[in-house]
């Protein structure tokens, strides 16, 4: 169990954790000279129950309540501290406001100084400790009178915290490994050490780590959890983790930083979440307000935009913040919300998505995007956005922005249906796998009986033409099943339903009959043009170009230009011999001269055709020179 100690300045917090662990929290020389805490300080003990209990001790001084939030982000159970002469004082209401904004619901009240209060004045400040936390989340939390001086309460106490720390659950150690990384140093010998504590999952001796946002890679040397020797560190301890690596340094390490899995490496700037301004903010919050943002261990200036309306003090509602520098986040965690001048806390709140759009924001439909992301078991959040635009998630980010482990990846993608890219898992409703499907053989039905004569759609004009709209590879992926079930055939870059075949009427294939034979053999590279099948045939040229293009559509011919056509066969031999040219070229680079000299065709002619294979991204082109685009070279093969 991790205990924060929580409290106006000078009111005994480190005075206390002494006595309870034996151990001088205050670790500076100037924090013993003027006798406050500046800087995190970390005891560890035994309080009775066989397990080591750690506890962190935080800066009073509302100069130092950044360095406070740095500390309250992992611990389990706030000890909030009170003396008993003073009573309650502004930084006891923050520090509270503060716990209680970042969701801690256990605690205990040390009612210290006590022997400098008698009866009446201890049950005075009791009964006002009571009012205050009434309605917070640690309402009728113990409250317990000690003195560091003389020793009164101290076994009580530890009586108490011991049997806390019996009734912890262990957190659970499967989501992925992540440390909020609160101080780093050196450490002679051994290089550098940096301490946290751990949020979610394990980490072990030999495990490769990434710490972001700066993304610098290390090995894990050596572990020490609650302050003991360890092979692995475990979600709830506070570890020093021993870190090598090529650019790892004591400066390259900042607070703030997150330890974690290489695989949650995915810094943010821009951040949709869900706040709650404290009743005693002055005044609405309003676009573009300025504010400090403390989350972990890590405090970055922040732009509050809200979502809804201005935002009111003691309301609460969805706002998206654009912070002034990248950070290590996850859906879910717990934030605070100060204002620039660090004199008050303006409130706080959970992030909801970590990839928030700069623009269309404030749609119904990303309110309820967002809301749907503020479900806390993952299987629900994934049910809730699916039923929303765009109606499918990508499974991986959704996974990796929660520091979710693989199996829970994989269990959520036992309960819908999934697309793999490759790259990527799509995931979608069931209901819209099965709307999608319904869309695809409607969309083709309806467009075959419109353009009997043509071979199908095209492959684009299908996307566009369906719900949902999926991504390129997505859609790439769900023709592809589709394919394989026979549910619709890929021909080129057309789709078209089993049952359907493109067909000319009679006296349509009879013309074409005699104009393909011309369009082969020697002559393929330099065919004749639409007029020219005209004169020599007697027809109508505007038949002769209709015959042609109803072909083209069904892929058997290609317009080059609008009276140039040549076989499909010819097509795909004419990228074959760019590509020679290319591989024979000194540069790699192909010209006009050299494709033209090859297919033996009059200058213009081969730069029409090379347009041609640029219009279709066969070719890329830099200038007048050209080379193959090797994602497209087999777009007219077969």
């Amino acid at each position: 169990m991790i205990v924060g100690t929580a409290g106006h300045i000078d009111h005994g917090k480190t005075a206390l954790v002494r006595a309870l662990t034996g151990v001088d929290a205050d670790r500076l020389a100037e924090e013993k000279t003027r006798g406050i805490t500046i800087e995190l300080g970390f005891a560890y003990a035994d309080l009775g129950s066989g397990s080591v209990t750690g506890f962190v001790d935080v800066p009073g001084h509302e100069r130092f309540v950044h360095t406070m939030l740095a500390g309250a982000g992992g611990i389990d159970l706030a000890l909030l501290v009170v003396a008993a002469d003073d009573g309650i004082m502004p930084q006891t209401r923050e520090h509270l406001a503060i716990l209680n904004l970042l969701g801690i619901h256990r605690g205990i009240v040390a009612l210290t100084k006590a022997d400098l209060a008698g009866p009446n004045r201890r049950a005075e400040v009791t009964a006002q400790i009571a009012a205050l936390l009434a309605p917070t989340a640690l309402a009728g939390a113990e409250v317990i009178p000690v003195s560091a001086l003389t020793g009164e309460g101290i076994a009580a106490l530890r009586a108490a915290l011991s049997s806390e720390e019996a009734a912890t659950a262990a957190r659970s150690a499967a989501g992925q490994f992540r440390m909020a990384i609160d101080r780093s140093f050196t450490l002679k010998g051994a290089g550098t050490v940096m301490t946290g504590t751990v949020q979610t999952g394990q980490v072990a001796v030999g495990d490769q780590v990434t710490v972001s946002p700066s993304g610098l890679s290390g090995r894990v040397r050596a572990i020490h959890a609650q302050n003991r020797p360890a092979q692995v560190g475990l979600a709830g301890q506070r570890c020093a983790v021993n870190l090598s690596g090529e650019q790892i340094s004591r400066e390259s390490i900042h607070r703030g930083d997150v330890l974690g899995d290489p695989t949650l490496h995915a810094p943010t700037d821009r951040i949709d979440a869900q706040l709650h301004a404290l009743p005693s903010e002055p005044k609405p919050l309003t676009t573009w307000f300025p504010a400090r943002l403390h989350v972990g261990a890590v405090e970055v200036g922040a732009r509050i935009v809200p979502l809804a309306d201005a935002l009111h003090p003691g309301a609460a509602g969805p706002v998206q913040l654009v912070l002034e520098r990248p950070i290590a986040a996850v859906v879910g965690e717990r934030f605070i919300l100060r204002d620039v001048s660090a004199r008050r806390t303006i409130g706080g709140g959970d992030f909801r998505d970590l990839r928030a759009p700069a623009r269309r924001r404030r749609t119904p439909e990303r309110l309820a995007v967002i809301a749907a992301q503020g479900h806390g078991e993952p299987s629900e959040a994934l049910a809730a956005l699916l039923e929303l635009p765009p109606w499918f998630v990508d499974l991986d980010s959704f996974a990796r922005d929660r520091a979710l482990p693989a199996e829970a990846a994989t269990r959520l993608a036992a309960g819908v249906a999934t697309l793999s890219t490759g790259s990527a898992t799509l995931a979608l409703a069931q209901a819209t796998l099965r709307g999608l499907d319904a869309g695809l053989d409607a969309t083709l039905q309806d467009f075959h009986e419109q353009n009997p004569a043509m071979q199908g759609l095209g492959r684009e004009r299908l996307r566009l033409a369906l719900t949902p709209r999926l991504p390129k590879p997505g859609f790439d992926a769900f023709l592809a099943a589709r394919a394989r079930t026979g549910a619709v055939v890929a021909e080129g870059g057309f789709l078209r339903l089993p049952g359907h075949e493109a067909k000319l009427s009679p006296e349509d294939e009879a013309l074409l009959a005699r104009i393909l034979p011309r369009l082969a053999g020697k002559d393929r590279f330099r065919p004749p043009r639409v007029r020219d099948f005209a004169s020599e045939m007697g027809e109508d040229e505007g038949d002769v170009r209709r015959v042609l293009r109803m072909a083209a559509r069904q892929g058997r011919i290609d317009q080059i230009r609008p009276d140039h056509f040549f076989l499909r066969s010819t097509t795909a031999e004419m990228v074959g011999i760019i590509a020679d040219v290319q591989a024979a070229a000194p540069d790699g680079w192909v010209t006009a001269a050299a494709f033209r000299d090859r297919v033996q065709n009059g200058r213009k002619v081969a730069i029409e055709i090379l347009d041609f294979f640029d219009r279709q991204g066969v070719t890329l082109r830099r200038g007048d020179l050209r080379r193959i685009n090797p994602h497209r070279a087999d777009m007219f093969a077969g």
